[in-house]
């Protein structure tokens, strides 16, 4: 199967945006391994602790803190740099967060979207831009079929609805400018990731890893939801292989999902809890109902099309995404370094 390749990366001049959040910061220490010139552009870490902080993240890559709704900002940061490839992760990505502040929501995910695209258009040398969205892009009717590419675009909460118009925003970008310079803009909907590092708030595995430092019980509210848990690795693996497609094979499809393997075991909300509480000699979850979630209780995607166009599929089936996830934070919370954990665990997935 596909897998990042060195021999691509190396020297490749790197754009990470969102490099400051979870996923981004294991985006960024992989791509470094695999020798890439990596550029962040993102805000700051939003919540203590933070992997980037951790893993000491900034001290490794040019480290540049852009607000993306600062159309000038973003600009003047892009103004005198070359790169030749952009993997763009910052967003707003909570759910519960942006039913708090859905215009807030908008302007990251839309409109920062839309100043980066048009920022990109003075680069001299860009072989490819991925765009990362979300599998919550697709038109949701709560019938538990895995959602194809090239199904309706969607989105009944405000970050749902922010990343299928950002979907919209690059579909429109693409056909305008990108296409006529010869650059492929893609868009990649990537599932449900877990991993070491997360401390988001609102997510379920730093809930549960925060219940179980503090001792206290971690409080689910739809335990029966199902999700297409992803480990973190997986999805950045699939990402840096669509990326390398993109510049090798003109006719890759322009819109691509990242999940687990066709067929592997579906998890409940509730069953992963279970796995983690346990793994982290936690007290068991409670069920607190929240009658006014906005939140879908059934979600799949089929990533089908990634493993025939990019011989690319996941390596880690849910219930090892929670093992090595737990696996991580129980070892840090033991006292080891974050960042070696993150390199560790790169080089064992590398190795699978």
């Amino acid at each position: 199967m596909s897998r990042p390749d060195p021999r691509f990366w190396a020297g490749k001049r790197v754009l990470l945006t969102g490099h400051t959040g979870f996923k981004g910061a294991w985006a960024a220490l992989w791509l470094q391994r695999l020798g890439a010139q990596v550029t962040g552009l993102s805000l700051a870490p939003d919540q203590s602790p933070a992997l980037f902080d951790l893993a000491g993240v900034g001290a490794a890559i040019a480290s540049l803190i852009v607000d993306l709704r600062d159309a000038a900002a973003v600009e003047a940061a892009l103004a005198g740099r070359t790169f030749d490839l952009v993997l763009h992760m910052a967003a707003q990505p909570i759910v519960r967060a942006s039913i708090e502040d859905p215009v807030g929501t908008f302007s990251t995910n839309i409109m920062g979207t839309a100043h980066l695209l048009q920022a990109l258009r003075a680069q001299p040398a860009l072989a490819a831009v991925l765009v990362v969205t979300s599998d919550k892009v697709y038109a949701n009717a709560e019938t538990g079929r895995a959602f194809a590419e090239d199904d309706a675009l969607g989105g009944k909460d405000p970050y749902s609805a922010s990343k299928a118009a950002a979907e919209i925003v690059v579909q429109s970008y693409a056909r305008s400018f990108y296409v006529q310079a010869g650059v492929p803009l893609a868009t990649a909907r990537g599932g449900n990731v877990i991993g070491g590092g997360d401390f988001s708030r609102d997510r379920l595995v730093a809930d549960i890893v925060r219940a179980a430092r503090g001792q206290a019980e971690t409080v689910l509210r739809h335990p029966e939801a199902t999700r297409p848990w992803q480990h973190v690795l997986d999805c950045v693996a699939g990402y840096l292989v669509y990326l390398q497609a993109l510049t090798q094979a003109p006719a890759t499809p322009r819109a691509m999902n990242f999940g687990p393997r066709p067929g592997g075991p579906e998890v409940t909300v509730g069953e992963l809890a279970t796995r983690a509480v346990q793994a982290l000699g936690a007290r068991p979850w409670r069920h607190e109902p929240d009658p006014h979630s906005l939140e879908a209780r059934a979600l799949g995607i089929d990533a089908t099309q990634a493993r025939r166009v990019l011989g690319f599929e996941s390596r880690l089936d849910a219930p090892a995404a929670v093992d090595w996830t737990m696996d991580w934070y129980r070892r840090q919370g033991e006292g080891e370094d974050a960042r070696t954990l993150c390199l560790d665990q790169i080089a064992r997935y590398e190795s699978l």
